[in-house]
């Protein structure tokens, strides 16, 4: 009797925790849902539903809920989400504008283990009070394309370039002095990137050799004015020797400037004192007030993983971040000749040898009162020595 009594009260112990045991269970399974924001890549929904598929496959309490973002509104909608209690958990967007992020302690940041399997001199531009604020998606390198109907000189720097001279109704090259942070870029790779720089022998024998190109014709006078997009229409009508551009234009001068293209052959990017090269960086980042960061840094590091973005890079002229991605045959050999294959080992090859970017906190502000000093020299003849006495002046105002 006593056997059969204890059964029964096992039984009924049995009955009334079984729901609350399922009960339980049934939370531990909650669905929980990862906002990605992506900027303006609509056109390869196929490639990142297929990773979203394969991810929540592999996680069954996980859905990734994808936005894609039109480019131009990616800096507002982000600033916006971020000041509400509900941003997206993940976001593509640029290293300058994360930069602007985490200095305001807005963003999840993360320990540099985490993020092994990204190329170290990348992961370098997202790097903030010793932390990292961002994880690396893709990168491009410029490189030089010349036309060889024009000249078969190969400069390897500005300062090489600096010395050729042009054919009749041509110009050497077209340098984009007053667009972003084109005369930065360069500046810095003559180790010229800070207030203390600005103003130095070596940057008033570089302004010079600016304004001697600008005055003699070399470069055009529209040169101070107009965008890389202008200078890419030049060189397709055959006004330009050299430009320097990305990788992901030679489909543009192949399909609207066929004689040019079938011309054209490409060098490395042109460097400076350094001898380094730069680069360009797009990266995601997990907003602070993010519900599910850990959750989130785990599918950026999936979405980042070598077979996904070797399957990118061959989807598009980009560069991987993923340091074993990048070790590919794909990016050492090339089974054709084009200019697409060419372009592609060689900026490849430069992100081995990456010139560290210049990190300031007022970038757009430097740019606008860069851009204002070479108009002055270039365009109104200002002296050169007082003239960067007083950018060095506002720079440290910034």
């Amino acid at each position: 009797m006593k056997r059969v009594i204890e059964i029964i009260l096992t039984v009924l112990i049995i009955i009334i925790i079984l729901p609350f045991t399922l009960h339980s269970n049934k939370q531990n399974q909650k669905t929980i849902t990862i906002t990605l924001w992506t900027l303006q890549l609509g056109t390869f929904d196929k490639y990142i539903n297929n990773i979203i598929n394969e991810y929540e496959t592999l996680h069954k309490n996980i859905k990734i809920k994808w936005i894609d973002v039109p480019y131009s509104e990616g800096e507002k909608r982000t600033l916006a989400s971020i000041l509400t209690d509900n941003p997206p958990d993940l976001v593509n967007l640029t290293p300058d504008f994360s930069l602007l992020l985490a200095q305001k302690n807005a963003l999840y940041t993360f320990d540099k283990e985490k993020l092994n399997q990204f190329l170290p001199s990348l992961l370098e531009t997202l790097k903030y009070n010793d932390k990292y604020f961002g994880v690396p998606f893709y990168a491009t390198s410029a490189v030089t394309l010349y036309n060889s109907e024009l000249t078969n000189d190969k400069p390897n720097s500005y300062d090489e370039l600096f010395k050729l001279s042009a054919s009749n109704g041509t110009y050497v090259t077209m340098i984009n002095f007053a667009e972003n942070d084109t005369l930065l870029k360069i500046l810095n790779k003559y180790n010229i990137n800070s207030s203390q720089t600005i103003n130095n022998e070596r940057s008033i024998q570089l302004f010079t050799e600016f304004k001697r190109l600008y005055d003699n014709n070399l470069v055009p006078k529209e040169s101070v004015t107009q965008t890389h997009r202008d200078a890419l229409e030049k060189y397709m009508s055959g006004q330009l020797e050299y430009l320097v551009t990305g990788a992901n234009f030679i489909n543009m001068i192949k399909e609207n400037a066929p004689q040019v293209y079938k011309n054209t052959k490409i060098l490395p990017q042109l460097t400076g004192d350094s001898g380094l090269y730069d680069y360009s960086l797009m990266n995601f980042v997990i907003p602070k007030k993010s519900k599910h960061p850990d959750y989130a840094l785990d599918f950026a590091l999936y979405f980042t993983n070598k077979t996904n973005q070797l399957e990118f890079a061959k989807m598009t002229p980009i560069l991987p971040a993923n340091k074993e991605a990048l070790k590919d045959k794909y990016f050492q050999t090339a089974e054709n000749d084009d200019l697409s294959a060419q372009a592609r080992i060689i900026s490849a090859k430069q992100l081995n040898t990456l010139q560290p970017p210049l990190s300031f906190k007022n970038k757009k502000e430097l740019n606008t009162l860069s851009a204002n000093y070479i108009q002055q020299i270039l365009i109104n003849n200002r002296s050169i020595t007082p003239a960067l006495d007083d950018l060095k002046k506002d720079w440290e105002k910034l």
